[in-house]
């Protein structure tokens, strides 16, 4: 029965963990926004402890911040942790390129291009939400195409600290064109097996945050805590 609670209780704090992880990478909940554990609790209809195991996961990848005898936030920006979690994310996820267009699992090649076919369909709908969407699962799906699926838990801990600015930066159709067409470009060198041009089209995908960060810093700067 212990096993069993443990279990239970553990899915319960995934389910919340998920939830809240969504709302705060889509910017449902903006930085610095109370969150109390005690709602979030009622609101799910659970008992604090789940919530407690969530709220330790989110302050672990840095997008709450827990402080004792004051309330929990939704952690604001910051540009060094930002800066950090890019750098891990484009050391982690350019090997990952290289595996694929070296010796991809060429079952992925499928999943990949109706990926695509979908990222264009969200353009033409202008549905930044759900091309934020597809642009998650086709990171993840190149990590399986490389073979190395656990890579993606790595870049996924280090993408959820832009993954905020992402949703700040992409308030264009003309934004999410230019991802679109690195993803198509990216596809491409990995089927010709060309891992050169696969490693600059994803240089130049990962350096296209840089301009956006000191825009948002400016436009948006009570969003950050530097």
């Amino acid at each position: 029965m212990a096993a069993l609670g443990t279990l239970e209780r553990t899915t319960s704090s995934d389910v919340v963990f998920d939830e809240l992880f969504g709302q705060i990478t889509r910017l449902e909940l903006l930085p610095g926004t109370k969150i109390s554990e005690t709602d979030v609790a009622k609101s799910f209809g659970l008992s604090r402890q789940p919530v407690r195991e969530a709220f330790t996961r989110l302050a672990n990848l840095n997008l709450l911040l827990v402080r004792p005898q004051r309330a929990t936030v939704v952690r604001p920006f910051s540009r060094q942790l930002i800066a950090n979690a890019r750098f891990v994310r484009a050391a982690v996820e350019l090997e990952v390129i290289r595996a694929a267009a070296l010796d991809r699992d060429k079952s992925v090649d499928a999943a990949l291009k109706a990926n695509l076919r979908k990222q264009a369909e969200a353009i033409s709908a202008e549905d930044v939400s759900l091309f934020h969407e597809l642009d998650y699962q086709f990171h993840k799906l190149l990590c399986a195409s490389a073979k190395q699926e656990f890579a993606f838990e790595i870049i996924a801990e280090n993408k959820a600290q832009v993954d905020r600015l992402c949703m700040l930066a992409l308030t264009s159709k003309k934004a999410m064109d230019d991802l679109y067409v690195d993803h198509q470009s990216l596809l491409k060198n990995l089927f010709d097996g060309d891992t050169k041009a696969a490693d600059q089209v994803l240089r130049t995908h990962l350096e296209r945050l840089t301009p956006t960060i000191q825009a948002i810093y400016t436009t948006h700067n009570a969003y950050f805590d530097e």
